[in-house]
């Protein structure tokens, strides 16, 4: 069974950009959405961006134009590009598949952003 795998994270200061993969680590088919959540302490977990397999995108309102969402189709892999990190962006993100049968997580990968 697949699992997916996060990598990119870590620290910047405001103003700085950081890029996010995900990467499945076994087989993972009839994907039909992939997506980024985020987690702040004390919030609840919130969709950052989504993409359906049509390639039709979503954003949170907080990470319109400064947040990218993309795939690589053949390798199975969704990344996610941070530019403009703000302090409020500071959180743990999660990568998800969403495939006819069920859903995909990853572990998550923290990201903070401080000067």
């Amino acid at each position: 069974q697949g699992q997916l795998v996060e990598s990119g994270g870590g620290s910047v200061q405001p103003g700085g950009s950081l890029r996010l993969s995900c990467a499945p680590s076994g087989s993972i088919s009839g994907i039909w959405a992939m997506g980024w959540y985020r987690q702040a302490p004390g919030n609840e977990r919130e969709l950052v961006a989504s993409m359906s397999v049509s390639r039709t995108t979503n954003y949170a309102d907080s990470v319109k134009g400064r947040f990218t969402i993309s795939r690589d189709v053949r390798l199975n892999m969704l990344y996610l590009q941070m530019n403009s990190l703000k302090p409020d962006d500071t959180a743990i993100y999660y990568c998800k598949y969403t495939t006819k049968w069920t859903d995909y997580w990853g572990q998550g990968i923290q990201v903070t952003v401080s000067s």
